[in-house]
C-alpha cells in the first residue's frame, strides 16, 4: 500500500514516481539526502522518513514560493533541514566547488504541480492568465517577451527544437503577423493563435493543439536543458563512491541528455573502437541502476494522470 504521502500531501501535491524512487535511492539513517528540485516537498517527505531521525536534506528549487511548503515540511523534522534557493546547476555546482558531498540526489525535471495549478503563473494553455512561464518569478526574460521579441526563425526554432512540433514555422509565422496588430498578454490569446496556424485535421490530435509551443516556450524562458547539462556533472561530483543519483524526466529531450550522460560515465573507456588496448586509463564513474527507464504504473496513472510521461533513471558512482 502507498504511504500517504504519495497519494496527497499538505499541498495536495502527489509526488511521481515516488516508491520507485525511494527503492532506488535507498536512503539510510545518517546520509545527506539533496533533493534539487524541492517543489511542495513530497519527495523530501518520504525521503526523510528512510533517514528514521538522522541525517541531512538540503532542498533546492528556484521558485521563491517553494520555501513556504519548506517551512512547512520542515516542522516537526528530527533531520537537518536546509532550503537553498536558486536554479538547481548552479547551486549544485557552488556545493560541489566547496567539496560537499552528499550520499542521494534527486532531480525531478519539468513544471511542477504548484506551478501548473496557479493560473497566474502562465504555465497552462487550459486557463487565461498573463503570458509568464517563469519558474523564478525574479528572472528577467518571460515568455510574453520572448513571444513577442524573438524573430520568425528564432521561435520557429524554438518549437521545433524544444517541442518538437510539426507545424512550428506556419506557427512562428503566425505569431509573427498577429503581434504586428498588438503584442501577447495572455495565455488564450496565444493558445488561440496557435490553434488558427495549424491544419484543421491537426486540431484534433492528441492533446490541445497548443500543448507543444507552451513546453518549447517553458524550456526556453527557464534554459531547462542548459541546466540539466551543467547539473548531472555538478552532481556527480558531489556524490560519495556508493552514492545513488535519480532523474525524472517528462519529455524525450531531457530523457536523452540523463541516458547519454550515466551511458558515457559508467563506460569509463573512450579509446576509438579500433584500439586493440585501451590507452586513456578512464575508469568507468557510474554504474546503471535502470538499464531502461522506470515508467508509472497503472495504479499510480488512475491516482495522477500527469505521471504518463514520467520516466525515471537512476545510477551508482562507483569511483571518483
Amino acid at each position: 500500500m502507498l504511504p500517504n504521502v504519495l497519494q496527497r500531501s499538505a499541498s495536495d501535491h502527489i509526488p511521481v514516481l515516488a516508491e520507485e524512487v525511494r527503492e532506488l535511492l535507498a536512503v539510510r539513517p545518517g546520509e545527506t539526502v539533496v533533493d534539487a528540485t524541492f517543489g511542495a516537498g513530497g519527495h523530501s517527505s518520504l525521503l526523510v522518513s528512510d533517514l528514521d531521525g538522522d541525517g541531512k536534506l538540503i532542498a533546492i528549487d528556484r521558485d521563491p514560493s517553494a520555501r513556504v511548503y519548506f517551512d512547512r515540511f520542515k516542522a516537526g523534522k528530527t533531520v537537518q533541514a536546509r532550503f537553498l534557493r536558486g536554479e538547481f546547476s548552479l547551486v549544485l555546482s557552488q556545493l560541489a566547488a566547496n567539496d560537499v558531498q552528499v550520499d542521494a540526489i534527486l532531480l525531478d525535471l519539468g513544471v511542477s504541480s504548484m506551478q501548473l495549478d496557479r493560473p497566474e503563473r502562465g504555465f497552462s494553455y487550459a486557463a487565461d492568465a498573463p503570458l509568464d512561464m517563469r519558474m523564478d518569478t525574479a528572472a528577467e526574460l518571460s515568455a510574453r517577451e520572448l513571444v513577442n521579441e524573438a524573430d520568425e526563425r528564432e521561435l520557429g526554432l524554438i518549437f521545433r527544437r524544444y517541442g518538437e512540433e510539426r507545424y512550428a514555422r506556419q506557427i512562428a509565422r503566425a505569431i509573427v503577423r498577429r503581434r504586428g496588430e498588438r503584442p501577447f498578454e495572455r495565455t488564450t490569446d496565444l493558445a488561440d493563435t496557435i490553434k488558427q496556424a495549424i491544419p484543421t485535421p491537426a486540431r484534433f490530435g492528441d492533446g490541445h493543439p497548443a500543448k507543444r509551443v507552451f513546453q518549447s516556450l517553458r524550456i526556453a524562458v527557464n534554459d531547462e536543458l542548459g541546466a540539466l547539462e551543467a547539473a548531472l556533472p555538478a552532481a556527480v561530483r558531489m556524490l560519495r563512491p556508493g552514492g545513488r543519483i535519480a532523474v525524472i524526466s517528462f519529455h524525450s529531450l531531457e530523457d536523452r541528455i540523463v541516458k547519454q550522460y550515466f551511458r558515457a560515465q559508467a563506460r569509463g573507456c573512450t579509446c576509438p573502437p579500433e584500439f586493440p588496448i585501451c590507452n586513456c586509463g578512464n575508469e568507468p564513474v557510474l554504474r546503471d541502476l535502470t538499464r531502461k527507464p522506470v515508467r508509472p504504473g497503472a495504479r499510480e496513472l488512475e491516482l495522477n494522470p500527469r505521471a504518463a510521461s514520467a520516466k525515471l533513471r537512476a545510477t551508482v558512482k562507483v569511483s571518483d
